[in-house]
């Protein structure tokens, strides 16, 4: 399944969402025009290596990624969901709630995964944030997504809940299923943070109150 977009409207203009994606978009444009040697050595340095604790790194990491998929992907979710936290908290808020979020997932990846030498980059951990508020906020929003039925293809609008809680769900045992395997020193999917972020924005959403003109809105969870 592949969500398209949400049929929640969003009331003001997602200055900060579009900021965000345009920084990361940047970011990996640089990335691909190094040569492989420059570029791992520039993921080093400025993604986040657990063995080496930097603050400064969990800032630069969430703005790095691995590939055109994780770029594509993270950017994708991060367009869908975004722009309606943003349009309750304020664009102020929303970058504060964005950046929290991104800490606090790459804390927990942290502090299961001590020793790693390994960098950790990408926005994932901060968006699952932005998806774990949007789950508290908009549950009654649904997700147009596109769903293969044998050979071919249809869209469906899914409730948004169920949408998020099945990918949570699917974090969790996957990030279960890691616990103690050496592999989590040699890289791959930081499930944790993921799952660190979207209990982040679970929080944070409750702490970083919407703006009191949306209080009567019909379609926001109180």
């Amino acid at each position: 399944m592949i969500p398209l977009r949400d049929t929640q409207p969003s009331y003001s203009f997602p200055i900060i969402t579009i900021g965000l994606i345009a920084l990361n978009v940047l970011a990996f444009l640089y990335e691909f025009s190094l040569d492989e040697f420059s570029l791992n050595h520039f993921l080093l340095e400025y993604g986040f290596v657990p063995r080496r604790f930097q603050w400064v790194d969990i800032l630069t990491g969430m703005f790095l990624h691995g590939g055109w998929m994780h770029l594509i992907g993270n950017m994708w979710f991060l367009w869908i969901y975004g722009d309606n936290v943003e349009d309750i908290l304020g664009h102020f808020k929303y970058l504060l709630f964005y950046l929290l979020c991104g800490v606090a997932a790459t804390l927990l990846q942290f502090l299961l995964n001590l020793d790693s030498r390994i960098p950790t980059i990408g926005a994932s951990g901060a968006i699952a944030g932005v998806m774990g508020a949007y789950l508290i906020k908009f549950p009654h929003s649904k997700v147009v997504t596109l769903v293969p039925i044998i050979i071919f293809f249809t869209t469906m609008e899914i409730p948004a809940w169920l949408i998020l809680v099945y990918w949570f769900v699917l974090q969790f045992f996957s990030g279960v299923g890691t616990v103690g395997q050496s592999h989590l020193n040699q890289g791959g999917v930081a499930w944790f943070a993921h799952i660190g972020g979207f209990l982040a924005g679970i929080a944070l959403i409750h702490l970083l109150r919407p703006k009191q003109r949306y209080g009567s809105r019909p379609d926001l969870a109180w």
